[in-house]
This record gives structure tokens, sequence and C-alpha cells, in this order.
């Protein structure tokens, strides 16, 4: 028994030092975090993604196509805004427009003199401007130059007329220089004077070609009453009618009948070069080969 107390009592001192070891350590741990720190303190996560300086959000930029501002500094980018300009002048029926206009119009920032000159030489030579040298008193005017210089019915007839072939003329680009050509290509039609094709979507013209009023003939009534009274077979008894005397309806496929082959019997042919067996028996067995087939 004394040796179990013995272990007993060993057992208690040592839990009873092992405990004081972890008390002193949980006071100088607690001693430590009250008291002021040398390292400075670090944010938390929150604070320090709210310290992040925040970046701005690209915009949605297509760098292959530029944002068309109504001007720019290319010679040439604002000949295409002079030349539309033009256009819509003329289709509002304004005058030519001097070459002080048109610099005034593109607004060119720090345009120089070299750049007036170089605007002015390309827009004498550009094949959608009308240069006139004696305009605005011997200074030029410049104006747009559409496809067709037409812009009344007499102009439309002697131009199809001119023709040495009798080709049509597109109304899309007769509507280049004339953009209120549709009534006048109405009338025109009315008068027998036109030859119209139109959309069936919205029943706009399309092209036009010359015709003439003298070829046209009046049928008197009697006759057109007589056409009207003929009655036409059902497009269905018109086929089965074609096919009663052995023709085909254009609507349908001729179809081309497979000629039927006849297919031959083969006959077997006899067996030549064998090898004869039991020939020493000739004398014994009989020959039935008359009887094959």
């Amino acid at each position: 028994m004394s040796y179990l107390q013995n272990q007993i009592s060993a057992f208690k001192s040592s839990v009873n030092s092992s405990a004081g070891k972890v008390a002193n350590k949980r006071t100088a741990g607690a001693t430590a975090t009250a008291g002021p720190s040398s390292a400075p303190s670090r944010p938390s996560g929150s604070n320090q993604n709210d310290l992040k300086r925040k970046r701005p959000e690209p915009a949605n930029i297509v760098y292959s196509q530029p944002a068309n501002t109504g001007s720019g500094k290319s010679i040439m980018t604002n000949i295409v805004y002079i030349t539309d300009w033009l256009k819509d002048a003329s289709e509002k029926r304004k005058a030519p427009k001097t070459l002080k206009e048109i610099i005034d119009f593109s607004s060119i920032p720090g345009i120089t003199e070299e750049q007036v000159r170089n605007i002015g030489r390309i827009l004498m030579t550009h094949d959608k401007v009308k240069y006139d040298p004696e305009g605005d008193g011997g200074k030029g005017t410049y104006s747009y130059r559409p496809l067709h210089d037409i812009q009344s019915a007499d102009r439309l007839l002697g131009y199809l007329q001119s023709q040495p072939t009798f080709k049509g003329l597109s109304v899309r680009h007769l509507k280049d220089g004339w953009l209120e050509s549709a009534d006048a290509i109405d009338d025109l039609e009315l008068q027998g004077k036109l030859l119209v094709t139109r959309n069936k979507k919205d029943n706009q013209a399309k092209m036009v070609w010359p015709d003439d009023p003298s070829l046209g003939f009046a049928i008197d009534e009697e006759f057109q009453n007589i056409w009207h009274k003929i009655k036409l077979p059902e497009p269905a008894a018109l086929a089965d009618e074609l096919e009663r005397e052995g023709l085909t309806p254009a609507n349908k496929s001729r179809a081309v009948k497979a000629k039927v082959v006849k297919q031959e019997k083969k006959t077997k042919k006899p067996r030549k070069g064998g090898k004869t067996t039991n020939v020493h028996m000739a004398g014994v067995l009989r020959d039935y080969s008359h009887l094959k087939k």
C-alpha cells in the first residue's frame, strides 16, 4: 500500500505544478495585451478594402470606330462632312456655297491658309461636288453633284429618251438629286409616258422606262365583254385533260420510268475434269449421269 500511496502523491504534485505554470502564462499574456504596444496597429480586413484606392471602371470604347464628333483635324475627314452638308443644302433648294461658308461650317480648329487652299482644290476636283468659277461674282461657288442632274419631269423624259438603248433608270439613283420625284413618276405613269416597276412590299417605284402613249390601243367594249365571258377551265381539270391526251402538265415533273430488266436463269454447267472414284466397281455400279437436269 505504501507504494501506491507514493505514486498517487507524486501524480498530484505534478498536476499542481503544471496548473501553476499554465496560470502564470495566462497572466503574462494578459499583461502584455493590456500594456502599450510599440508595433503599429494593423487595420482589419474590411478597413483594408475601404482604404484601397478604387480604380475607375473602364468605359466600353471601340477604338476601331472613333466617335463621330462632327469635325476633325484631318482634311479628308472634313471633306466627307462638307459633301454631306452640300447634299442637304441641295435637297432644301439652297444656293451654292462659297469657300468661306464651307470653312465656317467645318469649324476646323487652328486652320491655316494653306489648309484652306487645299480644301478648295480638293472640292474643285471632287466627283460629288460641282464647282462654278463664275459664282459669287467670280469668286467661285460649290454645290452637290448628284448621280443624275434631273429635277423635273421634262428632264426625266428627256434623259430616258436620249439613251441609245432601252435602258431603265433606278429610282434610288434618281432620288439622289431629286428627292420629291415620286409624285412626278406617278403622274407620268398615269399619262402613259413611263413604264414603272414597283416593290411588292410598299408599292414604291423601283425602276422607270420611257413609254409612248401613242402606241396605246383602245379596245371596243363589246370585244372586252366577249373576252371576259370566256371561262377558263379549272387548273386541276386542265391538268387531268392534258394527262388524258398523253401530255404532261408544265407544273408536274415528268417521271422517267425505269426499265425492268429480266434476269436470265443461270444453268449449272456440268463438271469437267472431275476425279473419278470407285473405278474398281465399274462393273457393279450403274451410270445415272444422263438423268441430271
